[in-house]
C-alpha cells in the first residue's frame, strides 16, 4: 500500500488514541475512574484533570485540535518539569516518560491538526465547499 494513503490514517489513529488515553487520566484524577485516585477539589492536579478530561475528549473528536493540543502540551511540559524532573534527569528514571511522550505527541498535533477524519477536517471541507459554491456562477 502507498505510504501517502496510510499517513492520514496513522495521524487520526494517533490523535484518537492520545485523546482517549488523556481523557482517562483526567477521569481518574477527577472521579477516581479506571482505578485512579481522586484528587482534592481546587488542588493543582484537579486543574490538570480538567484539562486532561475535556482536552482528551476534544482531541479524540478532533475539535479545536491545534489549540487544545497546544494547551495540553504545555500542561505536560509543566507537569514534567514540576513533578518529574526534580527526581532525576532521565524520563525513565524520574517517572516522567508518559508526560514527555504526551507533550511531544501533542506538539505534533499542533503542527498537523486534527486530520481528515476529525470534526476540524469536516469543518474545513464544509467551508471550502461553501467558498467554491460562492465562486461558481449559477447556470
Amino acid at each position: 500500500m502507498d505510504r501517502s494513503k496510510l499517513e492520514p490514517i496513522a495521524l487520526n489513529v494517533l490523535r484518537i488514541m492520545a485523546g482517549f488515553l488523556f481523557f482517562q487520566h483526567g477521569a481518574a484524577k477527577l472521579w477516581g475512574w479506571f482505578g485512579g485516585s481522586q484528587v482534592e477539589f481546587l488542588e493543582l492536579r484537579f486543574f490538570a484533570g480538567v484539562i486532561e478530561f475535556f482536552g482528551g475528549i476534544l482531541i479524540l473528536l478532533g475539535l479545536g485540535t491545534r489549540a487544545v493540543a497546544f494547551l495540553s502540551a504545555g500542561l505536560m511540559a509543566f507537569a514534567y518539569f514540576m513533578a518529574h524532573f526534580p527526581r532525576g534527569f532521565w524520563p525513565y528514571e524520574n517517572g516522567g516518560s508518559l508526560a514527555a511522550l504526551y507533550c511531544f505527541v501533542f506538539l505534533y498535533l499542533v503542527v498537523r491538526g486534527g486530520g481528515a477524519f476529525s470534526i476540524d477536517g469536516l469543518l474545513v471541507r464544509r467551508a471550502e465547499a461553501e467558498a467554491e459554491a460562492e465562486r461558481t456562477p449559477p447556470i
